[in-house]
C-alpha cells in the first residue's frame, strides 16, 4: 500500500555507465537524483531474474540440495533453484519452464502440479534479481536424469518438511530463497490456503 509521502522516496536515473566484467550479470553505475534534487551513484548487478522450486514428494519430504556458494564460503542447504535464460531473441525465459527444467537437472525429479506462490527480490539493495517461488507435487524421479551437468557441483538431499522447518529455525539453513519457501508455505498450510503431500 502506497504512502502518501512514497514521491519523497523516488530516485530519477539520469546516466548509466556499464562497467566491465560480467558474464550473463551486467555491472552498471547509475547516477540517480533524490527527490530533492540531490544526485548520487548507485552501484547495481543487472539480472534476468531466477526461480526456486520447493518441491514436496507424497511423503511429505522435500527436495534440497547442498552447493558450496562461492561467495559465502559455504556449502549452503538450499531448493533447487536456477537463473532464467536470456533466449536468442534477447527475451528471459518464462520462469515456470524454468522451475521445471531446474527441479529436473538438479534433482533429476519431474512434478506433475505447478503452482506460483510468490515473486520476491533477493537483494535489492543492490541487485535487480526477481526470484519467482514455485511449489511443485505429485512429484516422482525421472529415470532419464543422469546426474547433474558438468557445471553444477551438487549433491541432492531428502529432507523431512518438519525437519526442514526445524533447521531453518536453528540456522541450519541460511538461504534466504529457502527460509522465504519455507515459511510462506509453513504459513499458507497453517493458514488452510494450501494442501501438501502426506498431511495428517
Amino acid at each position: 500500500m502506497p504512502s502518501e509521502r512514497e514521491d519523497e522516496l523516488i530516485e530519477t536515473l539520469v546516466d548509466r555507465q556499464v562497467l566491465p566484467g560480467g558474464t550473463y550479470l551486467t555491472f552498471v553505475r547509475d547516477t540517480v537524483v533524490t527527490s530533492d534534487g540531490v544526485e548520487r551513484t548507485r552501484d547495481v548487478v543487472l539480472h534476468p531474474g531466477a526461480v526456486t522450486v520447493l518441491a514436496v514428494l507424497p511423503d511429505r519430504r522435500l527436495l534440497l540440495v547442498r552447493q558450496y556458494r562461492h561467495a559465502s564460503g559455504e556449502v549452503l542447504l538450499e531448493l533447487p533453484a536456477g537463473t532464467l535464460d536470456i533466449l536468442g531473441d534477447g527475451s528471459v525465459e518464462e520462469p515456470l519452464l524454468a522451475g521445471q527444467r531446474e527441479l529436473f537437472e538438479e534433482t533429476g525429479h519431474r512434478a506433475g502440479s505447478w503452482r506460483k506462490l510468490a515473486e520476491f527480490f533477493t537483494a535489492p539493495g543492490f541487485a535487480s534479481e526477481l526470484m519467482h517461488l514455485y511449489l511443485a507435487t505429485d512429484v516422482a524421479p525421472d529415470p532419464a536424469h543422469e546426474g547433474p551437468q558438468e557445471d553444477e557441483r551438487l549433491e541432492l538431499a531428502v529432507v523431512g518438511y518438519d525437519d526442514a522447518l526445524r533447521m531453518a529455525d536453528d540456522g541450519t539453513i541460511r538461504d534466504a530463497k529457502t527460509l522465504v519457501g519455507l515459511y510462506l508455505v509453513e504459513r499458507l498450510e497453517r493458514d488452510g490456503k494450501i494442501e501438501l503431500p502426506g498431511q495428517a
